[in-house]
């Protein structure tokens, strides 16, 4: 029987929902179905652009709004309807591509549906396998007068990369909030994302349960990394999951399986069913 004191499901995706593999398995599947046929809402919240997300959306016949870009945007891709943003202010984002270009730097920016990059690099690569999206290949000069940027993205594949992308970033300290995040599909591989300042996965969070006209006290959410912190003590649940770092693990209330155990479903068994 349902636990009616959680209304809404909030699933981080990678590290939570997907493994290495990148796929979901179908014990998980199963048991976010069996969460929805019972009355409860699923949303996914996630560091990803929301087109890196249509895929994982179609496949769990997910409807509603999501929380994509580091909750920087809360939208629906099923009507494009947007009901939170918080965009990179135009004169940083030009600052930021100004110092990307001074230290030779790949950086990539996003607006709420659109994925642009000044040329092929491992990232875009990357995202054409692992998430089925293309960029757009466009010189970067103005472009935050023609697009609502949401979110800048630099990629360290080794420690050169990593300390140049240190230096990158300490140029920006107040004007934009960074967080490094990694899937297991990549190990080893730092994503760098670029956000305006107080945008979180919990600011966002607070903007959809406001929309839905829920209480935080009747959310669940589950997530495996630092940028899933802010959505954990505000909601009535928070699970950590078993892959997760220990001081995720610490202020979560309840530590499910791993990834590749299906700790998703462990906890929706628990919890919700």
């Amino acid at each position: 029987m349902v636990n009616h004191n959680y209304r809404l499901l909030v699933i981080d995706i990678d590290g939570t929902l997907l493994g290495a593999a990148g796929t979901i398995s179908a014990e998980d599947r199963e048991a976010l179905a069996r969460a929805e046929s019972s009355g409860v809402q699923v949303a996914l919240s996630t560091g990803r652009a929301a087109m890196a997300c249509r895929g994982i959306i179609d496949e769990l016949a997910l409807d509603g709004h999501h929380i994509f870009f580091e909750g920087a945007l809360v939208s629906s891709l099923k009507d494009d309807g947007e009901i939170y943003i918080r965009p990179i202010p135009a004169a940083v984002a030009e600052r930021m591509v100004a110092a990307a270009h001074r230290q030779q730097i790949d950086l990539e920016l996003y607006s709420a549906m659109g994925y642009f990059a000044e040329r092929e690099s491992w990232s875009t690569e990357a995202h054409r396998h692992y998430f089925d999206i293309a960029p757009t290949i466009v010189d970067f000069t103005g472009l935050w007068e023609q697009e609502k940027i949401i979110k800048g993205m630099v990629v360290a594949t080794n420690e050169a990369e990593a300390s140049r992308i240190r230096q990158f970033c300490r140029h920006f300290d107040g004007s934009l909030r960074l967080s490094w995040v990694r899937t297991p599909a990549y190990p080893g591989v730092d994503f760098i994302n670029l956000v305006a300042p107080g945008a979180s996965k919990g600011e966002a969070l607070q903007a959809l349960v406001s929309h839905l006209g829920i209480a935080m006290t009747e959310v669940m959410a589950i997530g495996d990394g630092n940028n899933d912190v802010s959505m954990f003590s505000p909601v009535g649940l928070a699970v950590a999951m078993g892959n997760a770092p220990d001081e995720v693990k610490a202020v979560a209330d309840h530590v499910t399986l791993d990834t590749d155990h299906s700790g998703v479903a462990a906890a929706i068994e628990k919890f919700l069913l």
